[in-house]
């Protein structure tokens, strides 16, 4: 059993769900937080499986993370 961070952004046709800290692109999606969240699961557990541990990325372990906004002029 591994834990991982995962972000979850709630967009107007539903959420997106992505891990920290894999190689790849690794990614679910659902009609609610639930859904995003089982399915982003589902996703790590197949990429891991079909790509090995390499896919873990072992010097980079997330111990938190934040959500900000920042304004900028362009």
């Amino acid at each position: 059993m591994r834990e991982f961070k995962v972000i979850v952004e709630k967009h107007a046709d539903g959420y997106v769900a992505y891990p920290l800290g894999l190689k790849g692109v690794v990614v679910g999606e659902g009609d609610t937080y639930d859904e995003a969240l089982a399915d982003v699961k589902s996703a790590i557990r197949f990429h891991i499986e079909t790509f090995g541990d390499d896919v873990i990325e072992a010097d980079s372990a997330v111990l938190e993370a934040f959500v900000a906004e920042a304004r900028v002029a362009v």
